[in-house]
């Protein structure tokens, strides 16, 4: 007899990973697929951290590594925090994860209990629902839309927080919607969360580096919070590192703590390859970071002044990450072969039928009315979707 856990039977599988499958078993197939769904920068990895990883190989780091990682690479990620975000912190406040998803779970089972209430921000990363879930605790919600370019309000977090709050996690850059918190933004949160010190703030940074807006900002920089605040950044969408699979905290000591023995339990030390190279990757010139940094902006560029030729589609201008999020709800009701359009996700499944192009539905991002693009992929490929994208709306009834 298969019988899952409860557990496992309520959590929703990735959309953006079920989608990007989607897409790559009609490739498979034969089908002409765009994938505008996977959040991950089709650059290769700059050769001289692939050379510091091959270093560490040659050097016999192919063992078991300490929990929170290597002290040189904690110790790296500590002056590359001093050096770009003017944050103080020791290593032994810093834990190395498998990933900045393991470093984000590990937190919220580390601080959240069962009954607790977690504030979100809608749109958010799907993940974040899922941890929450995980820990047994209430998402509380502050929607936003494409009218105040995804950003909320100091007085909606004020209502948002009751007494059963824990935690708000939010991203800046944003996926999906790539908006950038200014100083100012945070500041007003900031000076909000300052009255409530039971709230802990994770900071989700990992877009830290596309940032099209000038200088990166953290909330960890207003000392009213920063003993409340856990910064959680990696290498992936930086350094073009997905598959290298190193994430991080900053964190108060207590805190870093819990995750180390929390991370203990669950996976020990992340791999020792990968971290030789990350210390390479945080302590080398930025230059092939900025570079990609430029493309993607200029793939932003492009692909912001072709749907403006789209229509119906309601867009923003995101300053940071490499997605759009349009409102597409004015295409909810109408029907394409009998099926009727109901919500983002039946439009995502349109376009992938009728455009061959593979996005996301905003359902699982907490924005129903939206569908996310990502334009981590050729100029090329942009147009062509976009203009895919651009004929199959005009088949609709």
């Amino acid at each position: 007899m298969e019988i899952l856990s409860e557990r496992i039977s309520r959590m929703s599988e990735s959309a953006t990973i079920k989608m990007a499958q989607l897409g790559r078993e009609l490739k498979a197939k034969g089908k002409d697929i765009i994938n505008l769904s996977l959040g991950e920068p089709d650059f290769d990895t700059p050769e001289h951290i692939k050379q510091a990883g091959i270093k560490a190989i040659n050097e016999g780091y192919t063992h078991y590594s300490p929990v929170p990682g290597y002290p040189e690479l904690r110790k790296a990620i500590c002056d590359k925090l001093k050096r770009d975000n003017n944050l103080s912190y020791s290593p032994e406040q810093i834990v190395v994860s498998t990933g900045a998803k393991q470093s984000l779970i590990n937190v919220v089972l580390s601080i959240v209990n069962p009954g607790d209430e977690v504030i979100v921000p809608s749109p958010y990363w799907v993940s974040y629902a899922a941890m929450v879930q995980l820990a047994e605790a209430t998402m509380v919600n502050i929607p936003t839309s494409v009218e105040t370019d995804f950003k909320f309000t100091a007085s909606q977090l004020e209502k948002a927080i009751t007494p059963k709050t824990r935690m708000i996690i939010y991203s800046s850059p944003c996926n999906p919607t790539g908006t950038v918190f200014s100083k100012a933004d945070l500041e007003s949160y900031a000076m909000v969360l300052a009255k409530y010190p039971h709230v802990y703030i994770m900071s989700d940074e990992i877009y830290e580096y596309i940032n099209y807006a000038g200088r990166h900002e953290s909330i960890a920089q207003f000392d009213e919070v920063k003993e409340r605040v856990i910064v959680v950044n990696g290498f992936s969408k930086g350094f073009a590192m997905t598959g290298w699979r190193l994430g991080y905290i900053a964190a108060p000591l207590w805190i870093a703590k819990a995750c180390d023995k929390m991370q203990g339990q669950f996976t020990s030390g992340t791999c020792s390859i990968a971290q030789k190279a990350a210390e390479a990757a945080v302590t080398s010139d930025l230059a092939p970071t900025f570079k990609m940094r430029d493309a993607f902006r200029k793939r932003r560029d492009l692909i912001l002044s072709l749907l403006k030729n789209v229509p119906g589609f309601r867009v923003n201008n995101p300053q940071g990450a490499f997605y759009v999020f349009p409102d597409v709800s004015a295409y909810f009701g109408k029907t394409y072969d009998g099926d009727l359009i109901k919500d983002s996700d039946d439009f995502a499944m349109f376009l992938l039928k009728a455009a061959n192009v593979s996005t996301v539905g905003g359902k699982s991002f907490g924005d129903d009315n939206c569908i996310r693009l990502s334009y981590a992929c050729s100029e090329d490929n942009i147009r062509k979707a976009v203009e895919r994208i651009k004929n199959a709306v005009a088949l609709l009834n």
